[in-house]
């Protein structure tokens, strides 16, 4: 029999045990998000410039809601599709059978093009994602009640159920559409597609081309595709002609562009560039969820020309009077094309040396729990999902960021409903064509000054566009003041963006 000593200490141990569980329970649960709103997400960071605003001026009280930042409801559309999404497997051609996700029956789904100015009406109809589903414009700087991201700007899509989506194609530019409901599950599973804004008139010759194609990229089940074929793309054209190809990198990482032949990079993310000159014995690097526009010249002499898109994928640039002539593969070059000082600097349409509000925008990672989770999650400002900060900006600021990325890994950060320029890289300042962006490599080590004007009001996401590591934590916000979201995360609704 133990002594009566023996039994109080059994007993002080199961107390202590029990305590200690209790607490350990207690901080378990204190990370489980349950349902929540991104109004209640964070602190406020930053600081004013000579405009002399509240640095910590926040939406509440505010009483313009997200759902109200629409395109003019009572213009026509000039531009009308309609996009049924499933969730089904998709036979690759080239390739293999994988589950996934088609719209109007494949993926990537169909092209949507418009020409600048016109006013583009989009109807989303679930025809079987059991998640639900949104469609996101990715790099148009849409109205926020059109963005697209479940829980933020509208409700996640349920089986069965439709949402219009109205916006005015206001930059000529190569874009592209997705899913921001489970994204990091719909994107991968190929909920996309491709959307090209021609422009209403092209005053410079030196940004057209004969030819106009698309290339979109994308992973299906480890096999690296093409416009959805797991094979080249061939394109045609007259001796001395150029050839437009636009690269959409839909991936989780960087896809490298090169060619043996030069070739110019017309536009970056929609946006042009200043004065593009001939690329030569260097790559281009294209982040994820980022465009580029280039253009190859039709050899003369009957040939053809092979532009390298995303390392295991081409397209075959061919004479239309010799169409089977082939051009070798060429060995990726070691160098590659600095952006920064690419092309001819012009000045900008704001003054970026006198922001009105800058941020620090600080990555990194460490050991920590969310929603129950245990792990090595992303910081932003060394603070963990969802005490993150969150950007608070006024209609028509000039809005500097001061980005940097203290992890190891490559993140490809992406604002949602704005385009971003480019001033600086590891102190360096910018000396090409303004460099506009709105998926932005971050290496590891390296530093960005990026500014833009807050001229388009909503709550918008900024985050890493690969997928995962939004998933575990990478997501912070910019709210303008006096903007408020009915919708909620987790809740009902099911709404969960990444």
């Amino acid at each position: 029999m133990p002594s009566r000593r023996d039994i109080l200490r059994y007993a002080a141990v199961g107390s202590a045990v029990t305590i200690a569980l209790g607490v350990g329970a207690l901080a378990w649960s204190g990370t489980l998000l349950g349902e929540y709103s991104v109004m209640d997400m964070g602190a406020s960071g930053g600081h004013v410039g000579h405009a002399g605003h509240d640095a910590g001026a926040s939406a509440a009280g505010g009483g313009v809601s997200v759902t109200s930042l629409t395109a003019d409801p009572d213009r026509p559309a000039d531009v009308r599709v309609k996009l049924v999404v499933r969730q089904e497997p998709i036979d690759v051609p080239g390739g293999r059978r994988v589950d996934g996700f088609t719209v109007n029956g494949s993926s990537p789904g169909p092209e949507i093009r418009a020409t600048q100015g016109d006013l583009v009406e989009v109807e989303l109809v679930n025809e079987s994602v059991s998640g639900g589903a949104t469609l996101h414009w990715h790099g148009i700087d849409v109205p926020n009640a059109a963005d697209g991201v479940a829980g933020i700007t509208q409700d996640a899509v349920p089986v069965g159920g439709r949402h219009i989506y109205r916006f005015v194609a206001t930059d000529a530019g190569t874009y592209w559409y997705h899913s921001h409901q489970l994204s990091h599950e719909q994107v991968l599973g190929g909920l996309l597609g491709a959307v090209v804004i021609d422009p209403a008139g092209r005053g410079s010759s030196d940004l057209a081309a004969d030819v106009d194609v698309t290339t979109l990229l994308h992973v299906y089940g480890g096999e690296h595709t093409l416009n959805g074929r797991v094979a080249d793309e061939r394109t045609e054209a007259s001796a001395g002609e150029t050839v437009r190809v636009r690269v959409i990198n839909t991936d989780q990482g960087t896809a490298a562009v090169w060619s043996a032949a030069p070739f110019r990079v017309l536009a970056t993310d929609g946006h042009d560039v200043n004065a593009p000159t001939d690329v030569n014995g260097q790559r281009l690097l294209i982040p994820a969820g980022g465009r580029a526009d280039v253009v190859v010249r039709v050899p003369s002499d009957g040939g053809a020309a092979r532009l390298h898109v995303g390392g295991a994928r081409s397209v075959i640039i061919a004479d239309s009077a010799h169409p089977e002539a082939s051009a070798p593969p060429a060995r990726q070059p070691h160098d590659t094309l600095d952006l920064l000082s690419y092309g001819t600097a012009e000045p900008l349409a704001f003054d970026q040396t006198a922001p009105d509000r800058s941020f620090d925008y600080v990555i990194a990672r460490r050991f920590g729990v969310i929603d129950g989770r245990p792990g090595n999650f992303w910081t932003i400002n060394g603070r963990m999902f969802p005490d993150v900060p969150m950007f608070h900006v006024r209609e028509g600021e000039v809005v500097a960021m001061h980005i940097r990325n203290d992890s190891g890994d490559v993140h490809p950060m992406h604002l949602h409903g704005h385009h971003v320029v480019v001033l600086a890289r590891d102190g360096v300042a910018a000396s090409g064509s303004p460099w506009w962006v709105d998926s932005l490599d971050l290496r590891p080590g390296e530093s960005y000054d990026i500014a833009f004007v807050a001229d388009n009001p909503g709550i918008w996401s900024d985050h890493c566009h690969t997928l995962p590591h939004a998933v575990d934590g990478l997501v912070a916000h910019v709210m303008y003041d006096g903007v408020t979201t009915p919708f909620t995360i987790n809740g009902k609704a099911g709404n969960r963006p990444e």
